[in-house]
């Protein structure tokens, strides 16, 4: 490890603090999984010379596909030989992020026997990820998830990256649309887009539900499916009259003290409208005001 004495002073810092570190994680995963081990002295060392040592020496795959395999390759391999292939896999997804617990514990154990043990739940591409493997695990770990999992990979390289969908309607009251059905359709019609790159550079579909956009299809997708409202606007004359009324705290049961003021219609819904749909005064849309 770094200095050759096992010690990571400067990755030490960054288990300091409120939030969750990945050190941490890593560390505890190198107590039984020597690339583990070897990763935090190549990472240590990283930091001290401010030189990312990893490289890329090539393509690397599964047989007939083009896509799913990232390759990594240390360039210390003498010094830390645990990591001297350190390739990333990237898993399909099921549809919302939906997992059984039984589902989770056999892809670990996969990883477990076959890599690093060390995985992101999700990247920004949506996968599952599986950090760290050499080449003669590909083959291994690939034939195992089709066979046993019926898991598939999913993208990476100039291709069609994995589709990605919200929660949708499965729990949530806001989508316009089903994502998981729309995700699971297009995912099984481009699986040749999907896993034989032949694109000039890569092209993501992301499914959001609502304009809330939970699954980042704005920043994050070249083409973006979001689902919007194309019904009149629904409006609960009761509720409004319960909200003006001062039955309804106007304040979302904010417990600051603050205190917000009297409600007022046309600033808090007709001006926020986006589409400037809602714009008359209330008594023109038949609402009584008497605050």
């Amino acid at each position: 490890m770094a200095n050759g004495n096992g010690k990571t002073p400067k990755l030490d810092e960054l288990e300091k603090g409120a939030w969750p570190s990945f050190v941490k994680e890593i560390k505890e995963e190198a107590k039984k999984n020597p690339m583990a081990k070897d990763l935090l002295g190549q990472l240590e060392r990283s930091y001290e010379e401010r030189i990312g040592h990893w490289k890329h020496g090539g393509i690397v795959g599964v047989m007939g596909y083009g896509g799913g395999v990232i390759g990594r390759y240390s360039d210390l391999p003498e010094d830390f030989p645990n990591v001297s292939h350190f390739h990333t896999l990237r898993i399909n997804q099921p549809a919302g992020w939906f997992y059984t617990s039984d589902a989770l514990r056999k892809l670990c154990d996969i990883w477990e026997a076959h890599g690093s043990g060390l995985t992101n739940m999700h990247g920004s591409t949506g996968d599952i990820i599986f950090l760290g493997t050499t080449t003669p695990q590909l083959e291994e770990i690939f034939y195992e998830m089709t066979h046993n999992l019926n898991q598939d990979l999913g993208g990476s390289g100039s291709n069609l990256r994995t589709p990605s969908d919200c929660i949708g309607q499965a729990r949530c009251e806001y989508a316009c649309y089903d994502t998981q059905a729309l995700c699971y359709h297009l995912t099984q019609e481009y699986q040749d887009e999907l896993h034989r790159p032949a694109f000039p550079y890569k092209f993501k579909f992301k499914f959001d539900g609502c304009p809330n956009c939970c699954v980042a299809s704005i920043a994050r997708a070249d083409m973006a499916f979001i689902g919007t409202w194309r019904d009149d606007i629904r409006i609960d004359p009761e509720a409004v009259q319960a909200y003006i009324g001062g039955e309804i705290a106007p304040n979302a049961n904010d417990h600051s003290g603050r205190d917000w003021g009297a409600f007022d219609i046309q600033k808090e819904v007709c001006d926020l409208c986006p589409t400037e749909w809602i714009f008359a005064p209330p008594s023109a849309c038949g609402w009584k005001v008497t605050s």
